[in-house]
């Protein structure tokens, strides 16, 4: 059954999908697929070509625009849109700390998981691909972690693919998650140095509030405690195009004056707490290590045991000297499974994905090497969440893929130049065409 109703400039479609839990079992275990169909309103009876849009996480459902804005709006000028929340998220049957007992202990839910990487959304792509298209091959925008899924389309199934379009999403084709965090923790550090250039009056303001939770037991309103590891990881937001004015502006008015002296601000905690909780996402958590596990070895806290690589990155060293507080990003650790309230209940979970040795790959390099769908790729100078010679290595082995690098966004410039984006990869497109 699907219900179709109106936005100023468009026409949204809700559609739902029954898919197998498990592909390789197609009569066994199925779930539910939502996606939202996006028409303008003077096309809704054009036969318009299709464009899947896949969302970047992992864990994170379809956009939830009004109307027809950023890139949204240039696409529909030629496309019909489909916006899928990928399995276990938004309106698809989700996966969070309240649904998996459903499946059982931690080994089961563990299990499940497993089900929920690339491969398998491009699997659930392809399965929902001939009701909405009537079979004809389609143009895929994947953004972020959608990029890792566009890339595995290319490698399962490019025959269901008109066109392929990554932003910011070109992932390495063999890198273990060791790799990628040894390559992500000196991008991060560029990211703070270069906050700190911009507002040298946060440097002494982050380690204020530091120092402040090295001796206090700072609990926010929904129970999350906030650590000094948990508050470094608002850095995270330094790797988008307002990040570093977010973060100053998080950070100028943290404390307030009581009777009792100077404390965390109520309006300074609020903030934080919706930046770090991961009640909306937790699949972001508990998969996002997973996302590169593709052999026999276990993630097992990749970026946990990286970052003792780096010391500059441990708080109390920096404040019993007089280095800066370094933030850190894009990386989950298993402190916040301590920290985070909808976390705790999965933290077993968690554990047990972290120890799996029986990865599968992602991704088929000589498939890539004969590649025949017209592909092109935004690459993002110094994106702190993908590695740039990362993805550049893996655009040299896409045969025919087209590249666009720049340093005029961050990474999520699909969101914040997203017309001038699309345009100028859909004219990559046209001119390889």
């Amino acid at each position: 059954m699907t219900h179709s109703y109106r936005q100023p400039g468009v026409v949204l479609t809700d559609r739902r999908f029954t898919v197998p839990l498990d592909h390789d079992r197609p009569g066994g275990e199925t779930i539910e697929l939502y996606a939202r169909e996006v028409v303008a309103s003077d096309k809704t009876h054009q036969d318009l070509p299709w464009l899947l849009y896949l969302q970047g996480g992992p864990g994170f459902g379809a956009d939830r625009s009004v109307g027809r804005p950023g890139w949204l709006g240039r696409a529909l000028k030629e496309y019909r849109v489909l916006l899928l929340d990928q399995r276990g998220t938004g309106h698809s049957t989700p996966a969070n700390r309240q649904t998996l007992p459903l499946r059982g202990g931690p080994a089961e839910q563990a299990g499940y998981l497993t089900h929920f990487r690339a491969d398998a959304i491009v699997r659930d792509c392809e399965a929902i691909r001939a009701e909405v298209t009537g079979g004809t091959p389609w143009t895929v925008l994947g953004q972020s972690f959608g990029g890792f899924c566009v890339t595995s389309y290319l490698s399962l199934a490019p025959e269901g693919l008109a066109t392929a379009v990554i932003t910011g999403g070109l992932p390495s084709l063999d890198a273990h998650a060791d790799d990628v965090y040894r390559a992500a923790f000196p991008r991060i550090e560029r990211k703070v140095t270069a906050h700190y250039a911009r507002y040298p009056q946060d440097a002494e303001r982050a380690r204020r509030i530091a120092d402040h939770l090295l001796h206090h037991d700072v609990v926010l309103a929904n129970g999350y405690r906030l650590t000094v590891e948990a508050f470094q990881s608002l850095g995270i937001v330094l790797g988008t195009g307002d990040g570093t004015h977010r973060l100053h502006y998080l950070l100028e008015n943290a404390f307030v004056r009581t009777p009792q002296g100077f404390t965390l601000s109520d309006a300074f905690l609020e903030q934080v707490q919706a930046m770090l909780s991961y009640a909306r996402h937790p699949l972001y958590a508990l998969i996002h290590e997973s996302i590169y596990g593709q052999d026999a070895r276990p993630t097992d806290w990749s970026a946990e045991r990286v970052r003792a690589e780096f010391p500059q990155f441990d708080a109390a060293k920096a404040l019993a000297g007089d280095e800066p507080l370094l933030f850190t990003g894009e990386s989950i650790h298993p402190w916040m499974f301590e920290c985070d309230p909808a976390l705790r209940p999965l933290r077993e979970t968690a554990g047990l994905l972290a120890a799996r040795t029986d990865w599968t790959p992602l991704y088929d390099p000589a498939r890539l090497a004969a590649n025949e769908v017209p592909v092109v790729a935004a690459v993002y100078h110094d994106d702190m969440y993908v590695d740039t010679a990362h993805s550049l290595r893996t655009a040299r082995t896409i045969r025919g893929l087209r590249t666009w690098i720049t340093d005029e966004f961050e990474h999520d410039g699909i969101r914040t130049g997203g017309p001038r984006v699309l345009d100028r990869l859909l004219a990559l497109v046209r001119d390889e065409a």
